[in-house]
């Protein structure tokens, strides 16, 4: 009887936990995560009503809750947790207790992709293409309930409707056209009233935007690509958000945005950072200004917003096992916490490849955050790589036809003699335009001559050059008519085109010229390792004309540009003597035209001629 008695009393003293009336948890993230990964720590963002009142346990093997960071909005609990090496795939039950009251949430442990990372280097052409206006291979979800913006091809600034099917159903031109890689801009969801298209304002980090497809589709796109040898680059940024992010209703801490009483716009000086001069104010309105005003500031000076932003990444790269990151605005979020990302990044990927935009036109304010760069204040940014905008505006200037074409082909010879600021050259990212600059074709005058130099040069020069979506056939866009007319629909990436670049139709014959041109050169370089890792010696220009050399102990290639609009230019060996040593002919790879002496021979006017020394 007594017996009894007691058990009952111990009965009524074990708290029965209730499920929480009408509670429930609207979003964990990162939504998964992985095993094998070096660094064992995870931290979760919860979201849902007054679930920073709750504490956490799981009883997986090898997963420990170690800490919970509870914020001003209870809405919110941020869950610490270790996953050692002995943890396995699997679904970790993590179990919400508050009072008598309980949640569980069942969180996916995957594993991650063997292998190490493939990353890019200067063997490879990355083609950079915007998602909504390269080609449209499902229809379907043009329009998709729930996103404010809908399909429109008649507005410049309005979605029209391309997607990662369509990138994926045409892998096979791209391969054929002789690039490497594939840089998409931003398909994350992007849920704004308009211009969401360019993908900028992110308002959800860990989902594709089902405009473009799912975050599968993502996924099967990148393994489509590695099939085919072809690696692919993220668009990724960290500077901002969208004004319609889902959080931006319900920060998770006050200091989760920069906030001011008022709009404040960055003023766009990175050079601030890197200036001794410079007053703390213009440093502080540098990193906190807002890039837009539909462009939240985020702070990265917040260590949860810091894991926040570096778990994304992680996340996307052993997801969809990517290769590269493209980092927009990089300059513009706090520095140091930039560095901490590209070295948690890399040393969790080891040979991974980051290229941060940084855009100013003088080699030293963009070799401040070049890699292995020792900078007098300290500072390392731990970047594998910079995009190289002094190299691009001087290629503008050398063929643009408005300076004597020594005085522009100087431009490039000026910027290169400048890589000394580098610790490795090779690593920028080299471009002719980009998807925020008016067109190479439209700024060198609509002139097809002027694009085979640029382009010449661009392939054969050192760096990992990054070719713009639709400059294989020479479109046009002016950036002083808006940034959708630099972004216009690639032809034949919609169904009833009546001219096709995939197939040739409807081409016109200048169009087919450049494509042509442009396979050729690529292709050649695919698989030249002279132009990929040979060292670079050029000389000073003279008369319109530009000579390099691309060497190395097996191979020499000597590149002619001839940037004179009308004569031709006779072409001596004896002023190149110190690097024809032991050469006496060759073949130029564009014309296929041998020369059997080259002592002495011409090049014809507005003309490349890119020689395999014999």
């Amino acid at each position: 009887m007594m017996k009894r008695i007691f058990q009952a009393l111990v009965l009524f003293m074990i708290p029965v936990l209730l499920p929480a009336k009408g509670q429930v948890i609207e979003r964990v993230d990162p939504p998964s995560w992985f095993t094998g990964m070096k660094n064992d720590a995870l931290q979760l963002m919860v979201y849902g009503r007054e679930i920073g009142s709750y504490d956490v346990k799981t009883d997986y093997p090898g997963v420990d809750v170690s800490t919970l960071v509870r914020t001003e909005n209870p809405n919110y609990l941020f869950v610490n947790l270790n996953i050692s090496d002995e943890a396995v795939p699997g679904i970790v039950t993590l179990t919400f207790t508050h009072g008598r009251q309980k949640l569980t949430h069942s969180y996916p442990l995957l594993a991650r992709p063997d292998g190490p990372a493939r990353g890019f280097n200067s063997s490879d052409v990355i083609y950079l293409l915007m998602p909504d206006r390269f080609a449209n291979g499902d229809t379907s979800n043009d329009n998709v309930a729930g996103m404010t913006e809908q399909a429109d091809r008649s507005k410049p600034g309005g979605r029209h409707g391309g997607d990662l099917k369509g990138i994926e159903d045409h892998l096979d031109y791209l391969h054929m056209l002789g690039v490497t890689g594939i840089w998409l801009n931003p398909f994350l969801e992007n849920n704004q009233q308009h211009s969401s298209y360019h993908g900028y304002s992110t308002t959800d980090f860990y989902k594709s935007d089902p405009r473009y497809g799912s975050n599968d589709e993502f996924k099967n796109l990148v393994t489509e690509a590695h099939k085919r040898g072809m690696k692919v680059v993220m668009d990724m940024i960290f500077n901002h958000t969208g004004s319609f992010h889902w959080w931006m209703k319900d920060l998770p801490s006050k200091d989760w945005i920069h906030q001011f009483d008022e709009f404040t716009r960055t003023n766009y000086r990175a050079s601030t950072y890197m200036d001794p001069y410079a007053a703390e104010s213009d440093r502080m309105l540098m990193e906190k200004g807002w890039f837009d005003v539909t462009m939240p500031d985020l702070n990265q000076s917040n260590p949860l917003v810091e894991t926040y932003l570096i778990q994304t990444s992680l996340w996307w790269i052993a997801f969809s096992d990517l290769d590269g990151i493209r980092m927009d605005t990089y300059p513009y979020p706090q520095p140091d916490m930039m560095s901490r990302w590209a070295k948690r990044v890399t040393d969790e990927f080891p040979g991974f490849f980051i290229v941060g935009e940084v855009w100013y036109d003088d080699p030293a304010q963009i070799s401040y955050w070049a890699y292995n760069k020792k900078n007098s204040d300290g500072y390392r940014s731990n970047l594998p790589s910079v995009t190289d905008f002094p190299v691009c505006f001087a290629t503008h200037r050398a063929f643009e036809g408005k300076t004597n074409p020594t005085d522009g082909l100087s431009k490039i010879y000026n910027a290169l003699s400048q890589d000394y600021l580098y610790p490795e050259p090779l690593r920028n990212v080299i471009f002719l335009d980009n998807h925020d600059m008016t067109r190479f074709y439209t700024q060198t005058g609509k002139s097809l001559e002027a694009y085979k130099l640029g382009l010449s040069f661009i392939m054969t020069t050192r760096g990992i050059p990054q070719l713009y979506y639709g400059t294989e056939i020479v479109m046009e866009g002016d950036k002083s008519l808006g940034d959708g007319r630099l972004r216009d629909d690639f032809p034949g990436g919609w169904p009833g085109d009546a001219r096709n670049v995939f197939t040739g139709t409807g081409l016109t014959e200048q169009e087919k010229e450049a494509l042509d041109f442009t396979t050729l050169i690529l292709n050649w370089r695919k698989n030249k390792e002279v132009i990929h890792t040979g060292k670079l010696k050029h000389y000073i220009p003279s008369d319109g004309v530009y000579v390099y050399f691309r060497y190395d102990c097996s191979e020499s290639v000597m590149v002619i540009i001839n940037a004179n609009s009308k004569e031709n230019r006779a072409i001596s060996g004896e002023k190149y003597a110190g690097s024809l040593e032991g050469f006496t002919s060759g073949t130029d790879i564009i014309s296929g035209r041998k020369i059997d002496d080259l002592k002495s021979f011409t090049i014809a006017p507005q003309t490349a001629m890119i020689i395999e020394l014999k």
